[in-house]
C-alpha cells in the first residue's frame, strides 16, 4: 500500500533523508522508530506529497501526489493546527466536503467525536481547544473518510488515558479490516502488542527493517539495544 524507493531529501546541504526505501503492506501496523532528528517526519511529509524529493512513492499503487492517491489517504500530522475560526463539527463537514464522501458522513462524524470525547465540544472553536483536544480533532479529520492508508505522526502526543486507548482500539479495527497504518512515535510500549514491521531511522538512513514474525525480542529491547550497540561502537 506504501511503497518508498530510494527516497532522499535535501535542505540545502542538509540530507534529511538519505536513500530511504520502505514497503508496507495492506493490513499491517508499521512503526517509524527514531531519536529526534532521525528523519521521520520528513518522510512522512514526502509520503504524504507535501514536500518535494528524489525517488519514487506510490500509496496504493498511485504516485503520491496524485489526486487518487490522496482519496485513499489519511494524514495526521505531529502538530495539530486546525483552523482557528471553524468549530469542531465544521471541521468534520470540511473534511466531508473536501473528500466527497456524500450522504452519511455525520453518523460517522458523531461516532468519531463520541470514541474521542469531542461530542460535546463539537461547537468549540479551533483556537478555543487545549493541545490534546487539537489532536483528537486531527486524528478524527484523518480517520473521516476511511482511507486505505492512515499516517499517523506522534498522534499520542498530548492524549489523555482515554484518548490513548481509544486510538490503539481504531489503530486495531483499521489493521483487522486491511487498512494499511503507518505510526510514528517515541511511546514504544503503546504499539508493542500490535506491530508487524519496523522501521528504525537515525541521521536520516533506515538502519533497520524488523517484521514481527522474525523477531524473538520485544520492539523495545530491539530498539535499545541496536542504539546502544551503536554508542559503544563509537567510544
Amino acid at each position: 500500500m506504501i511503497n518508498v524507493q530510494g527516497l532522499t531529501k535535501k535542505y540545502g546541504k542538509h540530507v534529511a533523508n538519505n536513500n530511504i526505501t520502505l514497503q508496507l503492506k495492506a493490513g499491517e501496523l508499521g512503526v517509524l522508530l527514531g531519536p529526534n532528528g532521525a528523519g521521520k517526519s520528513t518522510l512522512i511529509k514526502s509520503i504524504c506529497g507535501l514536500l518535494r524529493f528524489t525517488g519514487s512513492i506510490t500509496v496504493d499503487g498511485h504516485e503520491n501526489r496524485s489526486i487518487e492517491a490522496k482519496r485513499v489517504l489519511g494524514y495526521a500530522p505531529e502538530v495539530a493546527t486546525p483552523y482557528p475560526m471553524l468549530t469542531v463539527a465544521e471541521h468534520m463537514e470540511f473534511i466531508a466536503r473536501a473528500y466527497r464522501i456524500g450522504d452519511g458522513w455525520e453518523a460517522r462524524a458523531d461516532e468519531l467525536m463520541n470514541r474521542f470525547e469531542l461530542d460535546d465540544k463539537r461547537n468549540k472553536l479551533g483556537k478555543e481547544l487545549s493541545k490534546g483536544m487539537k489532536q483528537k480533532v486531527s486524528i478524527c479529520c484523518a480517520l473521516l473518510p476511511d482511507p486505505k492508508v492512515i499516517i499517523l505522526d506522534e498522534p499520542l502526543s498530548g492524549l489523555d488515558p482515554h484518548g490513548i486507548r481509544q486510538l490503539q482500539r481504531a489503530i486495531e479495527d483499521m489493521r483487522a479490516a486491511g487498512k494499511s497504518i503507518l505510526v510514528s512515535t517515541h511511546m514504544i510500549d503503546t504499539v508493542e502488542a500490535a506491530w508487524d514491521v519496523t522501521f528504525i531511522m537515525k541521521n536520516g538512513q533506515m538502519i533497520r527493517e524488523c517484521r514481527r514474525a522474525e523477531q524473538a525480542e520485544s520492539l523495545e529491547d530491539i530498539y535499545f539495544a541496536l542504539f546502544e550497540e551503536r554508542e559503544l561502537a563509537h567510544e
